[in-house]
């Protein structure tokens, strides 16, 4: 299934209308998508190299615009679609952990996301959750997936090829080890915001969370 999901991503790169799968991807991937957006803009980088910097900001408007969706399910909808939602995407038990380092670090959580694997439908639905303010929220946003999104544009101009063959060779090992690194993000979030070890550990150890009052 998963094959098979990543090579429909991959026909979009070549769609007469890329741009607006690409958005559509980057919307779904901030709240619900499980497929990130990146090998279609590393593959239109690849084909249209002047315009990667218009791609890089399409999707990440695109993006930051899929945030609002995902903290609006965390803010008004997480019962009945959040919680759903979370456990389709195995994030279930990472969600108490995101409520504590959102609650204690704010924004750097989510402008470091863009250095990190955490999942940003994961810190998106957890912020509308923790009810962050908005516009931090969306500031930070727009942080992070310029960072994320403009990386992947510069090393698919500059590698896109050899990327791509390892991609489709070995998508198994890397859904794997993505997985893996996720585990680890909340920890490289915390080293790189400078957290204390003390809200660091309370974090790890939190089981449950609760929406504010």
């Amino acid at each position: 299934m998963l094959r098979r999901l990543y090579d429909w991503t991959m026909a979009k790169a070549a769609h007469p209308h890329a741009e607006w799968w690409l958005a559509l991807f980057a919307f779904m991937e901030a709240s619900f998508f499980p497929i990130p957006p990146h090998p279609l803009l590393g593959l239109m980088c690849l084909a249209e190299p002047k315009r990667a910097i218009r791609f890089a900001a399409i999707a990440t408007v695109a993006s930051v615009l899929g945030g609002l969706l995902g903290y609006a399910i965390g803010y008004g909808l997480y019962d009945t679609v959040g919680t759903q939602l979370l456990a389709l995407l195995g994030l279930t038990e990472s969600f108490p952990r995101a409520a504590c380092y959102l609650r204690e670090y704010g924004v750097e959580i989510i402008m470091i996301k863009g250095a990190t694997p955490i999942p940003f439908k994961l810190l998106t639905i957890t912020a509308g959750f923790i009810a962050m303010p908005l516009v931090p929220f969306i500031l930070a946003s727009i942080v992070s997936r310029s960072i994320s999104f403009m990386i992947v544009g510069v090393l698919f101009r500059l590698f896109g090829a050899p990327i791509k063959r390892f991609i489709d060779k070995y998508l198994g090992l890397v859904t794997i080890g993505f997985v893996v690194l996720v585990v680890g993000g909340f920890v490289a979030a915390t080293m790189l915001g400078g957290g204390s070890s003390e809200a660091s550990s309370k974090c790890n150890a939190v089981a449950a969370v609760t929406a504010p009052a």
